[in-house]
């Protein structure tokens, strides 16, 4: 059957799931983003970076996934994203448990999931080709 644009529209496509989470000692329910949500969640990813550039800084994306995905029976977000630190800080069991549900109910496969994380030495530093003065500084081998 093709659908129409009101087919489309009135869809509801966007049901929650619950998710046991025995560490926090219950349930909590997930739902997916919509378009805007991920869209906004994906540019709130993004950081200065080196000459002017955009950087993907993927630090603690699973708790700022988890805060926005979890919802109140009404479908209003649990959390805030001023929650994402201390959220952050939970059991990462926990946390990935939650985060791999709201992943999939908002249509992040394996592919997107990796490029999230994909850049993190980067976005923190750590991967950096230059050699550092801390290095250049070291003895060699020999020498």
């Amino acid at each position: 059957m093709r659908l129409s644009r009101d087919d489309i529209l009135k869809a509801a496509d966007n049901e929650p799931e619950e998710v046991d989470v025995p560490e926090w000692g219950g349930t909590v329910l997930v739902r997916g983003m919509t378009g805007r949500e991920r869209d906004a969640f994906e540019v709130s990813l993004m950081q200065p970076g080196r000459g002017g550039r955009k950087v993907m800084d993927p630090a603690n994306v699973r708790a700022k996934l988890v805060a926005r995905c979890v919802v109140d029976d009404d479908g209003g977000r649990l959390f805030t994203d001023a929650d994402v630190a201390e959220l952050g800080g939970k059991s990462a069991s926990a946390v990935d448990r939650v985060y791999a549900v709201a992943a999939r109910l908002s249509g992040m496969g394996a592919d997107d999931q990796e490029e999230l994380t994909r850049d993190f030495a980067l976005a923190d530093g750590a991967g950096s080709s230059s050699t550092s003065p801390a290095a250049s500084a070291r003895p060699r081998k020999g020498s």
